[in-house]
């Protein structure tokens, strides 16, 4: 069983013993509590029976009771749900194997489905669509009476074919309908360019099977061009697997706390530590995060901000910290289940708060005028024959259309460019008394 940042490690199924000679016999506290739970199935069962009798249209029993559970759960928390076999095999290929959808994760929020973050090049993502969106229906469905797990199963489809969404954009008035259609979600989760010499942006879309490696690869070839500083972008991830964002997180710690998850069950806690390792980096870091970051993203964020390893810059995070396990049933169905929350190494809880970060710096849309301004902004290193600062060493600038593309990203990422200012100043901040 995979464990994901909707899941946990370990879940304890156990039943309860009675020891020390207490017998159940009439009158006893015990008795009237087992009585009581007698009741509530009896009442289950006469609700039941009447509904296959009476009801106006005739309904498989197994439906009925798939219904019962999904209520059950439903009512729980936003996260816990069951999941049909079509439904726990989806969730299985999303973070193993390909799997066709527009690329967003969502989750219900005072019984709204709101959209957490959409996932970088997927249809959602060139749609628009942004953390904090409602989805009100999904192809003329309204959503308000639809699990998360159902609105999944409605929004993903075949390759090429096409899924209409009611969008109530945030600070919009009115519903917009967005026509998306869908496509092969990439599984490529690490992106990578530097920014300047020696400093590099390192982008993590999601916490997939392939991420840490993918991460370690970029890591060496950001190594052999020089590597002074980085920015851990997880603007927009909505998170994924646990042991990712504890491997993650690792890379850059050499010791101490990740991340504890601390359940009803005492021997359903656990915490996950950094160990030293030959690959660790330890060049300066500021890490962007923004209400998209949820779940593995927010671990990482912690873990770095509380160790002191990184600086934080962006908005307060989604708030996502609480843990599920994904528990396979004999029929090939599922269910998942909130079992636990997670905290930061300082013993802080993310659920609900979110990450904050050092520096809170919002997201600016760039506007015409002020791109003009910079365009022709003249400095001395521009000028044709310009002379050269006299320092040696390989040239280790990039290719032209890779510098077009950094000073694209740049001119439109106000957060991108006040972080690579920090991480370029983080070692004379950090000597400063």
């Amino acid at each position: 069983m995979r464990v994901t940042l909707w899941t946990a490690t370990l879940l304890i199924l156990g039943v309860l013993a009675i020891s020390g000679g207490a017998a159940l016999v009439p009158g006893t506290v015990g008795a009237a509590s087992e009585e009581g739970k007698y009741d509530s199935l009896k009442r289950f069962s006469q609700v039941l029976d009447l509904v296959e009798r009476y009801y106006v249209r005739d309904v498989p029993r197994k439906d009925l009771i798939n219904g019962a559970v999904k209520g059950m759960l439903q009512g729980l928390d936003p996260h816990s749900t069951f999941l049909s076999v079509e439904e726990f095999k989806e969730m299985q290929e999303s973070t193993s194997g390909e799997f066709f959808g527009i690329g967003i994760e969502i989750s219900s929020e005072n019984g709204q489905l709101i959209v957490v973050a959409p996932i970088e090049d997927t249809p959602a993502h060139k749609a628009g669509l942004k953390s904090g969106d409602i989805i009100l229906a999904v192809d003329g469905v309204p959503t308000q009476d639809m699990t998360t797990q159902e609105a999944v199963s409605r929004i993903r489809g075949a390759k090429g074919t096409e899924v209409e969404l009611s969008i109530l954009h945030r600070d919009a008035k009115a519903p917009e309908v967005v026509r998306l259609v869908r496509d092969a979600i990439p599984l490529i989760s690490v992106k990578s360019k530097m920014l300047e010499d020696g400093y590099h942006w390192v982008r993590l879309t999601r916490f997939s099977e392939r991420t840490t490696g993918e991460l370690v690869d970029a890591l060496k070839e950001a190594g052999k061009k020089g590597m002074k500083g980085i920015i851990l972008d997880l603007r927009n991830n909505p998170g994924g697997l646990l042991d990712q964002a504890v491997s993650v997180s690792d890379t850059f710690l050499k010791d101490g706390v990740i991340v504890s998850i601390r359940g009803r069950m005492e021997d359903a806690s656990r915490e996950y530590r950094a160990k030293t390792q030959p690959g660790d980096v330890s060049v300066p870091m500021v890490v962007l995060v923004n209400a998209g970051s949820a779940s593995a993203s927010e671990i990482v964020a912690g873990a770095l901000r509380d160790h002191n390893r990184a600086l934080i810059l962006g908005e307060r995070t989604f708030g996502k910290g609480s843990v599920q396990n994904v528990i396979p049933l004999s029929d090939g169905a599922g269910l998942k289940l909130t079992v636990a929350l997670y905290y930061t190494p300082n013993g802080r809880s993310i659920q609900a708060e979110g990450v904050e970060p050092d520096f809170e710096v919002p997201f600016e849309l760039p506007r015409e005028e002020e791109k003009l301004h910079r365009l022709n902004m003249v400095r001395e290193k521009d000028l044709n024959r310009h002379l050269e600062n006299g320092s040696s060493g390989k040239d280790a600038r990039p290719s032209a259309k890779a510098a077009d593309d950094v000073k694209q990203a740049l001119e439109k990422d106000n957060q991108l460019r006040m972080a690579l200012q920090f991480v370029k100043r983080l070692p004379r901040l950090k000597d400063i008394q």
